[in-house]
């Protein structure tokens, strides 16, 4: 069967994501951690029945082919979403339900009318951090911050509800190989003499000797992941790394049930273009090693690029949104690892407590100073 057909007979957004208890019809959920769906009312458990398989989740996407027949070269599907005009989040709504806050940042939204066609998530990195488990460490991180305000903390310690957000990323594979031209200096020691105060002393003085120099590197990237949201600070996101894509899971819904998934926003070619900056980066890097010495000058750089491959993962992340002073701050937290970052507002009179403090600690040891002489 052709994935056009696949695509053709795939179940509607709202069936393909309901997933009925056996026990009592109510709706299971996903246990971060576990192989298992859970029903929230009567605790029944239900096998996940892809939790365990991995080979599609690692299987590679040509690049070239995806741009250029888009629809039949990856994996498609339709789903409903409401957009955050706040943050600008897509976020995939389940049922009938039309109205949603968004995870991100706290905003009503309201899910559009139509549906979405999108690639298909090919591969998912499942929670293993719960919930409470995420709010121990964004508590711990937040009572490490001297300025926060009160609010901030007391948030944490009130036990509000964090969101679970599968967020959408790229990943990239690539085979390199550079030409390039440059320069090796080498740096080396001349004694020299001055006078100063009218006795001459001698001093060494740094050099550099250039050589030219030219050569040949090449690098197979594996996995270069791209954020494909705009919804959250990148350098948050880019801090959660690193995630361990070995544990990637075939997708299935399943794993979404009593969480949210957000659409991608950054379109594949464009996350490529990223990914090209990345690994042009590291590049650079291997081409100064090469040429070696104390310092490095490069001219000339072709890097020739073949085999591109991709995937879309989706990755777990736990947010939570405070509004302090009618500015939103977002914390997230790794849903794999529970590595916290987020954006530290600063409380302006416990900085001006501190700096009176400082004033007058500094007074007393400056008058202690003055009576001990």
């Amino acid at each position: 069967m052709s994935e056009v057909d696949t695509m053709d007979e795939a179940p509607a957004p709202d069936e393909a994501h309901r997933f009925p208890c056996e026990s009592c019809g109510a709706q299971l959920v996903y246990q971060p951690g576990e192989t298992e769906m859970v029903c929230p009312f009567c605790g029944h458990r239900q096998d996940v029945e892809t939790a365990a398989a991995r080979a599609g989740a690692n299987v590679e996407n040509d690049f070239e082919a995806a741009l250029g027949a888009l629809s039949r070269a990856a994996p498609m599907e339709e789903s409903r979403v409401a957009h955050c005009t706040s943050c600008g989040a897509d976020i995939e709504i389940e049922g009938a339900s039309h109205a949603e806050r968004c995870p991100f940042c706290d905003t009503p939204i309201v899910a559009d009318t139509g549906t979405h066609r999108h690639i298909k998530p090919q591969g998912i990195l499942p929670f293993t951090v719960t919930e409470d488990g995420a709010r121990e460490a964004l508590r711990s991180w937040l009572g490490s911050l001297w300025f926060a305000p009160n609010g901030v903390k007391e948030y944490a310690r009130s036990g509000r509800r964090m969101n679970g957000v599968y967020v959408p990323y790229w990943t990239f594979d690539a085979d390199t190989a550079s030409q390039y031209r440059g320069r090796r200096g080498d740096h080396y020691y001349v004694t020299r003499t001055r006078t100063v105060n009218g006795k001459r002393q001698t001093y060494q003085e740094r050099r550099t000797r250039w050589r030219a120099a030219a050569g040949r590197v090449s690098r197979f990237f594996d996995d270069v992941l791209v954020l494909a949201s705009t919804s959250l600070p990148k350098a948050h996101a880019d801090a959660l790394e690193p995630w361990d894509l070995t544990e990637l899971r075939d997708y299935s819904p399943q794993f979404v049930a009593g969480f949210r998934a957000e659409g991608y926003q950054v379109e594949l070619a464009d996350g490529y273009g990223e990914a090209r900056q990345i690994m042009d980066r590291i590049i650079r890097a291997d081409v100064r090693r090469d040429i070696g010495g104390d310092v490095q000058q490069i001219t000339a750089l072709d890097t020739r690029v073949s085999d591109v491959t991709f995937k879309h993962v989706l990755l777990p992340i736990w947010i939570a949104a405070y509004k302090f002073k009618g500015r939103t701050f977002r914390f997230v937290v790794n849903g794999q690892t529970g590595e916290v970052q987020g954006e530290r507002p600063y409380s302006a009179w416990k900085i001006t407590l501190a700096a009176i403090a400082a004033l007058i600690l500094g007074g007393i040891a400056l008058y202690l100073y003055g009576q001990a002489r």
